[in-house]
């Protein structure tokens, strides 16, 4: 798809970016505010955002451009960055929970905590409010494979996938999840040592950003996608398969009692959002 037809599909949307500070993050926002989008970039590194925010409206020639403090790990924080977004640019349709850490990847000796499922959460509110928009969560390929050095890591992001499949049935309320994958880069061990895994990932092949950038794109213009998983790889854009479950794990009754109870759990799925919705802007 052109920049132009990308332009007039997108412009004058609100994206909610977090980890948008450099790397992925920032070259999703500077593809978003190329194609028109207002962009409220969430990040803990607060001199890299508000430089990445200065040179987005520079280029835009205005306003286009918001950053807000977000530790995603903190609700307040992911409350008010989406906040940020409603207040000054009227409400939120492209959610992008990019924000994650692969420190002390192993897990056996550190605590797990993650900003995902909180941002999806707060996210959808905000998307109710507005009948409808796309939530993307990046993931890696750890959440495809695993490895001995990357445990909890490959575990979270893992979920991330089972959890983005899981909102699915969004498509009732007009709100489509999916998930991005690509090649991780691992940090250096807190105390400043190189991490023995990483010299596995400096001979792994690498995926160039414009294929990360047009994964994020795919995601967002077709609206079939919902609950699916997409590779960014070296070679481009890939499709992560569902498993395909044995036949012996159905059966004629099972189905016809699934085609039986799953237009009310769609239909109170409905009910329940639209009901936390209200909550959720009565409080604020």
């Amino acid at each position: 798809m052109t920049l132009e037809q990308d332009s007039a599909l997108m412009k004058d949307k609100v994206a909610v970016v977090t980890g948008a500070s450099k790397g992925i993050g920032l070259a999703v926002s500077t593809a978003l505010v190329a194609r028109g989008v207002k962009v409220v970039i969430g990040d803990i590194l607060v001199e890299e955002g508000q430089q990445a925010v200065a040179a987005l409206n520079k280029s835009a020639g205005s306003g286009v451009a918001e950053f807000q403090y977000c530790d995603v790990r903190k609700y307040d924080d992911l409350k008010k960055l989406f906040q940020v977004a409603e207040d000054r640019f009227g409400g939120v349709d492209i959610a992008i929970m990019n924000a994650g850490v692969a420190t002390n990847a192993g897990g056996l000796h550190s605590p797990m905590d993650g900003g995902v499922i909180k941002g999806d959460k707060v996210g959808i509110m905000h998307l109710m409010k507005r009948k409808g928009g796309v939530i993307i969560n990046t993931a890696s390929i750890a959440g495809i494979v695993s490895g001995p050095a990357l445990g909890a890591y490959a575990a979270t992001k893992h979920a991330v996938i089972g959890w983005t499949r899981s909102l699915e049935n969004l498509q009732a309320v007009n709100i489509r999840v999916n998930a991005e994958t690509d090649i991780i880069k691992l940090p250096n061990n807190p105390d400043g040592s190189r991490h023995s895994f990483l010299e596995v990932l400096d001979n792994s092949p690498k995926v160039p950003m414009e294929i990360v950038v047009e994964t994020f794109l795919t995601c967002i213009r077709n609206e079939e996608y919902a609950g699916e998983a997409l590779i960014a790889a070296p070679d481009g854009i890939h499709e992560h398969p569902r498993a395909v479950m044995p036949e012996s794990c159905f059966s004629d009754s099972m189905l016809e009692a699934l085609g039986r109870v799953q237009p009310g759990m769609v239909e109170e799925t409905r009910q329940r959002l639209e009901t936390s919705t209200k909550e959720y802007f009565s409080k604020l």
